[in-house]
Parts: C-alpha cells; structure tokens; sequence
C-alpha cells in the first residue's frame, strides 16, 4: 500500500499491485498444496530395519504425489519393484530459480510454458505431460526440497550401450542389442497405434533416425506437433523415457525448441528428424 499527499491519516489510499510471490513462497505453496491433497512427507534419514546401504534409485526427502486428486498418495519403504516397460519415476527437484525433473534442464518458475505443470503440482496431481509418458501405466512423482540451493546441471554418468549397433571388425557385422527382436516390433507397434490420425486431414510421412542406431519411420497429421515425435519415439524405445535428449533436422541441422509448434509450421512434411542425446 502506498499514500499519496498529506500525512498517513489525511492522504489518499492507493493500493499497488500484487506482490509476487518469492521462490522461497511458491515451493512452499507447492508442498503446502501436494499434502493437503494426500502427499506423504518422506523423511530423509529414516530407513527401514532390514535397508542395506547399497545405492537406491532415489533417497531423498519430499513428497509422492497420487495420478489425481482424488486417489491419495502412498509412501512405499524398502526397494521398488521393477517396473513394467509403461511405468514411469521422475523426480521433481525443486531449486532456488526454478525446478527439473530428474537430471534435466532448469525449467523457470516465471516462464508461462511452466504454469500448467506447476498448476497441476499444486493441486496434487502428476502434470498431463507426465502422464502421456507413462500412456495409462502408472507415473510416481517424487519431489525434493532444494529451494535454498542453485540450479547445477549434473555431470554426465557413464552408461553401458544398450542400444543396437553393428560389431566392426568382423566381416559379416552383427546387430547387436539388448532386446530381442521381437520385443522391439511390439513396442513399435504399440508407439504406432498411439498416434491418431485423422484421415479426412493431410498426412505426412516422418522419418526418425535414432540415437541408438535405429530408424522409425511414422505417419503424422500435418497438425500434430513436434512434441507428439517426442512421445511416440519413448514409446517405440521405452528406455528413453528417463534419457535427456533433443530432436534436430538435416541440411542444415536446427534443434526443434519450440516442440508446440506443428509440423506444418515447423516445415517438417517428409522430413527426416535426427535424434541426439544431450
């Protein structure tokens, strides 16, 4: 509040407009309103009495949150079940300047793109963005309190190949990977069905050239967007769901950053998408 003219008493009242909140106040708003809607506070230290001491895919403190609002959130203690191919953990880490999921990028929390996920948080729900990865099967969202440190990108960690590939040295070179042949075709098929087409609109053919080696090509609506090439490649390949990686175009090679835009407007009709690991 602010006066204009006079002393306190004889001035004109004007009121400002709406202090914004700080990030210290909006992670706490985040929490506050995960556990009203039934998220489950996990205490950092504590441990189970038959826990060993080897690594946990996660085990820090914060919240799970449920798929909705009405389906309350559940802790489960001692070591997770493997889950199925469609089951997706992410970890939602929330900094001093911004949040990331798992060990990606630093998402704003004053970007406007970043409202509707922070919207979807706050009411206690896992964001639809998280949800069309998982394609019905079961998301677990974890949050992690990190509102008094900075942002760091994490350092790459080593991974196995786990891809396919071509055994050099040999004069008949293998294909060589982890999941058989079979297995891969039913995942094609399944990322395949999961993109609607509209008949009565225009089609376009989208080659994909993979990280791992591999090449999708997949039907698409000249009005689906370039973040539908995004999903339906974690579906074909479920183990990039938890990999970090961006979508280029060839001659000349552009990263696609604005992943709403359509294939129409990003000038993608028959094109060829090259996938890089980041």
């Amino acid at each position: 509040r602010f006066y204009a003219g006079g002393s306190e008493r004889s001035g004109q009242q004007i009121v400002g407009p709406p202090r914004k909140k700080s990030p210290n106040e909006l992670v706490e708003d985040l929490f506050k309103g995960a556990k009203e809607h039934g998220a489950v506070a996990v205490d950092r230290t504590a441990k189970s009495g038959g826990e060993t001491s080897k690594p946990k895919p996660f085990a820090g403190g914060g919240y799970r949150l449920g798929a909705t609002p009405e389906e309350e959130s559940a802790y489960v203690a001692g070591e997770r079940r493997p889950n199925s191919s469609q089951d997706v953990h992410v970890v939602l880490k929330l900094w001093k300047s911004g949040f990331s999921l798992d060990s990606g990028e630093l998402r704003s929390y004053q970007d406007p793109s970043n409202a509707q996920f922070l919207d979807d948080i706050r009411r206690g729900e896992v964001p639809a963005e998280l949800r069309r990865l998982a394609r019905g099967g079961q998301v677990n969202l974890d949050m992690e309190d990190h509102r008094d440190e900075e942002y760091v990108k994490p350092k790459s960690v080593f991974k196995a190949f786990t891809g396919e590939g071509q055994k050099l040295g040999s004069n008949a070179p293998q294909v060589m990977g982890t999941s058989s042949p079979a297995q891969q075709a039913e995942n094609e098929a399944k990322a395949s069905s999961a993109i609607v087409i509209n008949e009565s609109e225009p089609v376009t053919n989208i080659q994909i050239r993979l990280a791992d080696g591999g090449r999708l090509v997949q039907k698409f609506n000249h009005s689906h967007r370039i973040r539908d090439i995004r999903l339906f490649i974690v579906d074909a390949r479920p183990a990039m769901a938890a990999t970090s990686f961006v979508l280029m175009t060839t001659f000349p090679n552009k990263e696609l950053t604005d992943e709403n835009q359509t294939l129409k407007e990003a000038n993608l009709l028959n094109a060829v998408i090259v996938q890089r690991l980041t």
